[in-house]
């Protein structure tokens, strides 16, 4: 069985942003196909997405060029095995030759590897989730189990995805792990519902960001707490206890000449001030995990707040799913979670073999979206598939998150009927 045939086009994000759709076609008839998300609020050190910068065409933003050299990678897979992924990527980097896959572009690169993926599972007539285990399995020369992930679902946004004041980025709500996820969706979805009834009363928005969360004209992060608080409580459900709250502060956005500028305070904060700003945040609503709470440089900051605190504590832009990376945070006890992006390192190999190093050293894995996303719902299978525990996809709205949650919903229904 060989790679017969590459096929790329543009389409569209859920940002009307072009992206690839690339197709692998294979001798024996099987194809796999995949879509690449591209991210709004990105670390420094993400692989590079190539763009045509072409302002005739999409402002600048086409990728006809990443098409182009998508299709030219056949070249050099066509004597490997589809099931030889790790094989794949390797040609890939090779083929590439830059440090971040600037040449090639890591959205071209992405989309090749994971179709390679999802056309071996076909011709092997196994469900995406069910090979990428075994691939996993493979990679950490041992059982590894199978989960359904838990869902943290983001319904209120500040920061960079919104036009308001509020200085967080994410607010994200998570069902108990005594709930199924069938059932644990349910009742985010009625929570999520009962805030949008709620912000209605008080006369704010309901429109719905990129990630399909709300994004009314507030002010303060406690205002959107308070909010999401009640809105639990008007579902009928015990906050803490049937709902938790998480929150990606997104802080590399905030971060300008040495210090945080949170607009929703009116202050900047230096890193020792954004600590105790956190811990007063959190510990007054009892949040149980937080993302990015300091620029991806200030590692001091990640270091004393990791040190002084126990709850989930991720690690996104810092990391950037890259192995190296989390290598110096295990080294110097940087956080204890990490939010894992297949595009921000560009192949599914090195996305597979950094969770493996997570895992190892006891940090927690989340499979996670970007705000730029397509209907492809490849990292639902991956969140299964690796055990990760818990995934981050957005609101239960726009179909570009539901598709996630729905291919879920299907997952547990084969594993658990």
């Amino acid at each position: 069985m060989k790679i017969s045939r590459i096929k790329s086009i543009e389409v569209l994000d859920s940002r009307a942003r072009p992206t690839l759709c690339t197709s692998v076609y294979l001798d024996d008839g099987s194809i796999g196909q995949a879509m690449v998300p591209s991210g709004a609020s990105t670390g420094q050190l993400e692989a590079y997405e190539l763009r045509d910068g072409d302002k005739q065409r999409y402002g600048g933003l086409g990728v006809q060029g990443a098409v182009k050299n998508s299709e030219e990678t056949l070249k050099i897979l066509r004597e490997v095995s589809p099931e030889d992924q790790l094989e794949i990527d390797n040609k890939l980097i090779e083929f590439d030759a830059t440090e971040n896959k600037s040449k090639l572009g890591a959205n071209a690169i992405l989309s090749v590897s994971l179709a390679c993926a999802r056309a071996a599972s076909k011709s092997m007539n196994t469900s995406l989730y069910e090979y990428l285990n075994i691939m996993y399995k493979g990679m950490t020369n041992k059982d590894s189990a199978m989960s359904i992930p838990v869902p943290m679902l983001n319904i209120m946004n500040g920061g960079c995805h919104a036009n308001n004041s509020v200085d967080i980025q994410e607010f994200m709500i998570i069902p108990s792990k005594k709930f199924n996820f069938k059932d644990g969706l349910m009742k985010s979805v009625e929570v999520y519902n009962h805030l949008k009834n709620l912000l209605k009363e008080k006369g704010l928005s309901v429109s719905v960001g990129d990630e399909g969360g709300f994004a009314p004209s507030l002010k303060k992060s406690e205002e959107v707490l308070d909010l999401i608080i009640e809105s639990i409580e008007r579902a009928g459900l015990t906050y803490l206890d049937d709902i938790s709250i998480a929150l990606d502060c997104a802080a590399s956005e905030l971060f300008t000449e040495n210090s945080y500028r949170l607009i929703g305070e009116n202050k900047n904060f230096s890193s020792e001030q954004m600590i105790y700003y956190l811990e007063s945040l959190i510990n007054k609503y009892e949040i149980k995990s937080v993302e990015d709470p300091f620029d991806e440089t200030d590692w001091d900051a990640w270091k004393t707040f990791t040190n002084n605190n126990d709850f989930q504590i991720v690690g996104d832009d810092i990391f950037v799913t890259k192995e190296k990376l989390l290598k110096k945070g295990i080294k110097n006890k940087v956080a204890n979670s990490i939010l894992i992006k297949l595009n921000q390192v560009g192949t599914l190999s090195e996305t597979l073999q950094t969770i493996c190093l997570a895992k190892k050293n006891g940090y927690k894995t989340i499979i996670s979206h970007r705000s730029g996303e397509t209907e492809d719902s490849f990292i639902a299978d991956l969140a299964v598939a690796v055990d990760a525990g818990q995934i981050k996809t957005g609101a239960p709205a726009r179909s570009d998150r539901t598709a996630k949650y729905n291919r879920l919903l299907l997952i547990e229904d084969e594993l658990y009927p």
